[in-house]
């Protein structure tokens, strides 16, 4: 009998005993939503294969179809291609540009619109997206001469952007983000002069390497690549671009193989780009017993197949260094902890309570409401190992990633628990349930 009720919304989750078999996690989120921008703004075809066939690169594709940008249909296993409209070619919408829940899609498109002169552009998303921080971008964007308005000085949706001419700036960002990155690069491609941008701690870099092999001039330096100089650009060119699959997605059952006594899981085609593994590093040094396999690189981005089978994991400390690395993952971390040998320490975390949820306060609500000892702080969370967690109603929030982490702590909990919100894993992993089932046959 299977251990998922039917529901979409509501479904019953009980203890399993082993996972086993392969999965292939869907193409990576931050590659997806770049490679429909870049596409976009490109000269000729853009084909994606692999592209992530989910709510928020949906959100992305949306926006860019209302400004005349041609997309062909994505759905599950689809080839998608774009046909660019070039550097100065997206047309001023009819339309507000909604989107959606994703933060990635607003932030980026606020760099992206902000240097088109005589247009006008307003975006809004759902509840959350309109509650989310939107200053960390708006104020360097502004630094370049953007001209954004929106609610509480800027910082919330509805944004509303009239493009003017921008001008090559030397910004220093608050924080290591690469949703405030790419945006600020977006922006600098239509500057009358070279930007730089300096990041305090490097965030992933897949802007940096697609917009490379898209044509545009762009130079990577300073301590661990955290200085990003970009010129004004003529021209990209329409690419192939093969999305990995999405090492925040394969996290969940990284987690599940290491945890679920006799687990055997080999996740295919993870993308393994260095800004991206901290996941990895944090469970060497828990022991987890994680083989990489076929390792390869696929358009620039290293790839390869992880095989994890179950074995007694070692508490963990992570502070602000390793952060931006597994931004994502904490609350998957967080349910692993519960379970670890010792007492685990997560610091300098503070962003996840601007995230689609604040997830340092819910992943600690739902969890404490199965038994576990877990402490929130300001930046971050403590929590007590060796712990038997036990059946609840939970709740996701909403937020994709809540929803995936309580399903694999439900899996380890004595008894039945009812989890609540648990479409919201369709943002970023629309098959979850099915390779979960399939995982337990």
């Amino acid at each position: 009998m299977s251990n998922i009720s039917n529901s979409p919304s509501t479904r019953i989750l009980r203890a399993k005993q082993s996972l086993r078999g392969t999965v292939r996690v869907p193409g990576d989120k931050s590659i997806s939503h770049r490679a429909l921008l870049f596409g976009a703004i490109a000269e000729g075809i853009t084909t994606i294969e692999g592209l992530l066939p989910a709510e928020d690169p949906i959100s992305t594709a949306k926006c860019l179809k209302a400004m005349g940008v041609k997309i062909s249909k994505i759905a599950t296993n689809q080839i998608v291609q774009v046909h660019g409209a070039g550097l100065n070619g997206l047309k001023e919408p009819e339309i507000i540009l909604d989107c959606g829940n994703s933060g990635t899609t607003m932030r980026l498109m606020l760099g992206l619109l902000a240097g088109r002169e005589g247009k006008h552009f307003v975006l809004t998303g759902d509840d959350s997206l309109r509650g989310r921080p939107m200053q960390r971008v708006i104020q360097p964007l502004r630094m370049m001469g953007a001209h954004i308005e929106g609610r509480e000085n800027g910082n919330l949706a509805p944004l509303s952007i009239t493009g003017r001419k921008l001008h090559g700036s030397v910004i220093g960002t608050p924080i290591a983000s690469a949703q405030v990155k790419s945006a600020l690069m977006l922006a600098a491609l239509y500057a009358d002069g070279a930007t730089s941008v300096i990041e305090p701690a490097q965030s992933r870099d897949h802007s940096e390497r697609m917009l490379k092999a898209f044509g545009a001039s762009i130079e990577v330096g300073g301590e661990m690549g955290r200085h990003i100089h970009i010129r004004p650009c003529s021209q990209l060119k329409g690419q192939s671009v093969v999305v990995p699959g999405d090492i925040s997605s394969a996290a969940f059952w990284l987690i599940a193989g290491s945890l679920i006594p006799g687990s055997n899981i080999t996740i295919e085609n993870v993308g393994l780009n260095p800004t991206r593994t901290g996941i990895l590093e944090v469970m060497k040094k828990m022991e987890a017993h994680i083989e990489i396999i076929n390792l390869r690189e696929i358009a620039g981005e290293p790839v390869g197949d992880l095989k994890v089978i179950n074995t007694p994991l070692k508490a963990f400390s992570i502070n602000e260094e390793i952060i931006p690395r597994l931004i994502d993952e904490i609350p998957i971390l967080a349910v692993a902890a519960c379970f670890c040998e010792g007492k685990s320490k997560i610091t300098g975390a503070s962003e996840l309570r601007v995230k689609e949820t604040d997830r340092l306060a819910v992943i600690t609500k739902q969890l404490s409401s199965m038994g576990a000892e877990i402490e929130e702080h300001h930046d971050g969370l403590t929590i007590n190992g060796g712990q038997k967690l036990k059946g609840a109603t939970i709740n996701s929030e909403t937020d994709h990633r809540i929803a995936m982490s309580l399903a694999i702590a439900s899996l380890m909990a004595k008894g039945t628990s009812k989890l609540l919100g648990s479409e919201a894993a369709a943002i970023s992993y629309p098959n979850f349930w099915e390779d979960l089932e399939k995982l337990q046959n």
